[in-house]
């Protein structure tokens, strides 16, 4: 099967609708915590909003991180910090340091 042809336009209309998918299962999935998406995936939930600000920024709109940071998790993220965060266990922070050793 080849990969069909896709003009820019609906490229960038599939990319924002995968990307909407992506954020609502992450604020579907507030028991997965930031620590666990950095060890296996090497990017979390604030790097999604840091991504989208930088985005913003490149069009000349200027988005605050604690605004960046609501679009992605869906609330401020000292309420959803307050809702959902855990401790991180010594687990996931060896496996984390061990990780950041890498980038």
């Amino acid at each position: 099967m080849t990969k069909p042809e896709i003009d820019p336009a609906t490229t960038e209309a599939l990319d924002a609708a995968a990307f909407r998918t992506l954020v609502a299962h992450l604020r579907a999935r507030s028991d997965v915590q930031n620590i666990d998406l950095m060890n296996l995936a090497g990017f979390c939930r604030n790097c999604l909003s840091r991504w989208y600000r930088e985005a913003a920024e490149a069009r000349g709109i200027a988005l605050a991180d604690p605004d960046a940071r609501e679009i992605i998790y869906g609330m401020p993220y000292k309420e959803w910090q307050a809702l959902n965060q855990k401790p991180a266990t010594a687990e996931q922070q060896a496996a984390f340091a061990k990780a950041s050793d890498n980038h």
